[in-house]
């Protein structure tokens, strides 16, 4: 069943055909049985998962102290605008996006426990959302339709913390322990399907493993593939049925692409424009995004296509030059 309407608020998501057409709503029982919408001069429904974002993409923090939160579009290639800061600036945090917020959970700046939440709709600065179970940073961030995860990361100078802590969207308050990677790891980078979350690479000596959790039991992690190069402090993106690990460390210019549906070894699916590591990963419901990178700071924003191997082409550069940001999507 299907019927017009000129707006509708739909998984949290308000709005209006790109044309100011009306929308259509449709019953989507093929992805979680939830209702979505289209525009309605498009043919095919335009399915868009909590993990992923229509509009825009956010880069928050980096460079140790960076408190500014950046805003660029996903529609058009352009330069980033400062849309907001943190509420305390910190680096390698992890970025979760629920459906009109997003999330930045520890990071460095000593050993930080604090999440914070921004709003995708209004510049004002992010406030305190609680704490992980674990002060820790170079952790992975995933996104489920009602709560946020950060899975890995340094604990206290430790090889790395085998934790995935979930923190709910709609009420503060602290993280709470969801089980544990199946090894412990640093420079993780994070995935979501609709129904699990995936931490790929890590270090110290590189990590291949990827690692796959349910969203709805706290049983932890297994073993749901490999890298096709070993690597850590990679950018994560994901699709509605793959992940990707962009571009690692500081000399890797490889793009992987692995299946949600199957743990076979990830394949390369292009290239970056420039080899990198240290940044932050974005995701629209057609295109990765990553954005800043490496140990000398760089501002760009690459875009690459989910259907094609093509590669990442320039989208523009960040307002501030920075490593080590955070990524969510709106």
């Amino acid at each position: 069943m299907s019927r017009k309407i000129s707006r509708s608020f739909i998984n949290g998501r308000t709005g209006a055909g790109t044309g100011g057409q009306g929308l259509k709503v449709e019953w989507d029982s093929t992805n979680d049985g939830e209702l979505h919408w289209k525009d309605v001069s498009e043919s095919s429904l335009e399915y868009v998962a909590p993990f992923q974002g229509s509009n825009y993409g956010f880069t928050s923090g980096g460079n140790d102290n960076e408190t500014t939160i950046d805003k660029f579009s996903f529609a058009s290639s352009g330069n980033a605008t400062d849309w907001s800061d943190l509420n305390r600036g910190r680096s390698q945090a992890a970025g979760s996006s629920s459906a009109t917020d997003g999330f930045t959970q520890g990071g460095w700046s000593l050993y930080l426990n604090e999440i914070d939440k921004f709003s995708f709709t209004s510049t004002s600065t992010a406030i305190d959302w609680g704490d992980l179970t674990q002060n820790r940073y170079s952790l992975a961030g995933q996104s489920s339709t009602t709560d946020g995860y950060a899975s890995g990361g340094d604990y206290s100078g430790l090889p790395g913390s085998v934790n995935i802590d979930k923190f709910s969207f709609s009420s503060s308050g602290n993280a709470s322990d969801w089980g544990d990677l199946s090894q412990a790891r640093v420079g993780t980078t994070g995935q979501s399907s609709t129904t699990d979350g995936f931490t790929s690479g890590g270090c110290c000596s590189s990590v291949n493993t990827i690692d796959k959790f349910s969203f709805t039991s706290s049983s932890g992690a297994s073993d749901h593939g490999d890298l096709s190069v070993a690597r850590g402090y990679g950018g994560g993106q994901s699709s509605s049925d793959y992940g990707y690990h962009s571009g690692g460390n500081t000399s890797s210019d490889t793009i992987d692409r692995f299946a949600f549906s199957s743990n076979t070894t990830a394949t390369d699916w292009g290239n970056l424009t420039v080899s990198r590591g240290w940044m932050a990963g974005q995701s629209s419901t057609t295109h990765g995004f990553t954005s800043g990178g490496n140990s000398a700071s760089l501002d760009e924003i690459d875009r690459f296509a989910f259907s094609s191997n093509a590669g990442a082409t320039d989208w523009g550069n960040l307002s501030v030059a920075r490593n080590a940001g955070a990524g969510s999507q709106y």
